[in-house]
């Protein structure tokens, strides 16, 4: 941490560097453009995109910046239709050997198999594989191995939860199982990703002081000119910059550790207080956060059939929670810079990833007066660690709670499970970011891989975003050790 922070955190106080607003998504597609991509005639929707854009000068700002940006949308769609029929009848065919065409050909037809057409081409979505072995009990039964992981963490997670329970009932204390985690991040940027000699730019996400995690430290990071984000930062990154060489690939390493808690709270609905006392906070916390925490006539409609009469905002937030975990079906979705308002796509599809779900719960609330806000990072049990996201909410007197609609959902069938994840988390989390589509720490110039989080990092250079097909990221958990409560 060197001359390069300074520098930044200079121009970032003169306003130099600006990150790209993505409120623009609230605009809707002109009617022929939209027709022409939902046909997957991409090349005549960009065709028709630049001839708008080139010959009419009094466009309002706001729609030449959706249309601008509807170009590199369309280039994303394409990579996450990215498979052909074959690759991906090969794909599945690993896990099904005794696959057949009607098989494949059936569950396409309906909607196991994620598709569209895209210039004439049947293409395939790239998660579809997760998706249809979650969803489709036919092809569930055909696998021949079993995710002997998934069962694992499973069992994991069962034996923590149980142990939370019991012991945030018996000590009284909100904060129980303190771990401390340490951990490894690489980001691998290729070399054909930027000419030689130019400047990479990197943001990789770092951990953030929370009263979750109340112990941060840094260990190494490579290189070592890096400018590390100040710890309330509201997405935490370590940022460094080093020269593009000819063929070769650019590493960059963080290492750090951090200590995170259990939270359970028991919560009497009665002593709930109807209004909230932090005005501030409360409105912060029910307002629109466009484009994707947005009161849509359709969600506003939805939140009154939800909550109907209740007035209390904890039982307010259970309902929510309930109907999501009970209607909304985890699946994985392309990505968030794709999708114009996160939360109306979800409720309007009833399907979604962690943070698709979280921000619907996000949403829902704020229409229905319960504050309520965005965490993310990732899954840290030891087994499988993956990215992941959540929710917050906030009632009197027992302030910031947690919702984690996703997980809750899977623990469906289990009544305590179900529960545990509606007010209370585990302690298997990193947090890195405490809300949506904030500026980093120095802001970035272009637009961003994902215009909403912040999990595998983002990488940029003078001429434009470098996209995740440029580069690749891996996090390891060097060591998950328990810490002796006193």
């Amino acid at each position: 941490m060197v001359s390069v922070q300074r520098f930044y955190m200079e121009r970032i106080v003169s306003h130099e560097i600006m990150s790209v607003n993505f409120e623009f998504l609230v605009v809707g597609l002109p009617e022929e453009i939209r027709c022409l991509e939902e046909k997957g005639c991409f090349k005549d929707a960009v065709h028709l995109i630049n001839k708008i854009l080139t010959e009419n000068k009094r466009l309002p700002s706001i729609l030449r910046s959706r249309l601008e940006w509807e170009t590199e949308r369309i280039e994303r769609i394409k990579k996450d239709y990215g498979l052909s029929r074959r690759d991906a009848f090969k794909s599945l065919k690993n896990r099904i050997p005794d696959l057949t065409r009607e098989d494949f050909e059936r569950w396409m037809k309906d909607g196991f198999i994620e598709h569209r057409e895209i210039e004439g081409e049947t293409k395939i979505f790239k998660n579809f594989l997760p998706n249809l072995l979650r969803d489709n009990e036919e092809a569930k039964k055909k696998v021949k191995q079993k995710d002997k992981t998934f069962e694992e963490v499973t069992e994991l997670v069962g034996r923590h939860v149980d142990t939370v329970i019991e012991k945030g009932r018996v000590s009284g204390s909100r904060y129980v199982e303190p771990v401390k985690n340490r951990v490894l991040m690489k980001l691998k940027v290729r070399s054909d990703a930027m000419p030689e000699g130019e400047t990479v730019k990197v943001w990789v996400p770092f951990p953030r002081k929370d009263p979750l995690q109340p112990e941060v430290r840094l260990i190494s990071a490579t290189p070592e000119n890096y400018v590390l984000a100040p710890e309330d930062s509201l997405q935490r990154t370590v940022y460094f910059e080093n020269k593009a060489v000819k063929g070769g690939e650019l590493e960059f390493k963080v290492e750090y550790e951090y200590v995170v808690r259990a939270s359970y709270q028991e919560v009497d609905s009665t002593k709930v207080r109807k209004r909230c006392s932090q005005k501030e906070l409360c409105e912060k916390y029910t307002s629109e956060q466009l484009p994707h925490i947005a009161f849509t006539p359709y969600l506003r409609k939805l939140a009154e059939e939800i909550v109907r009469e209740e007035t209390n905002p904890y039982l307010k937030a259970w309902q929510i929670y309930k109907w999501i975990t009970e209607h909304v079906r985890y699946a994985l979705v392309p990505e968030y810079s794709t999708i114009d308002c996160i939360s109306d796509c979800a409720a309007r599809n009833l399907r979604g990833d962690c943070g698709v779900q979280a921000l619907l719960f996000i949403t829902l609330c704020r229409t229905s007066g319960v504050p309520a806000r965005w965490q993310s990072g990732w899954y840290l049990n030891p087994i499988n660690p993956s990215p992941h996201d959540w929710a917050q909410f906030y009632v009197e007197p027992y302030g910031w709670l947690y919702a984690d609609p996703s997980i809750g959902g899977h623990k469906r069938s289990i009544e305590k499970y179900h529960r545990f994840y509606f007010g209370n988390i585990d302690h298997f989390r990193l947090i890195a970011n405490m809300d949506i589509s904030s500026t980093f720490t120095p802001p970035k110039k272009h637009y961003r891989s994902d215009n909403v989080d912040n999990q595998r990092g983002e990488v940029e250079w003078e001429g434009g975003n470098i996209y995740y097909n440029k580069w690749s990221y891996e996090l390891k958990v060097l060591a998950h050790e328990s810490i002796n409560e006193s």
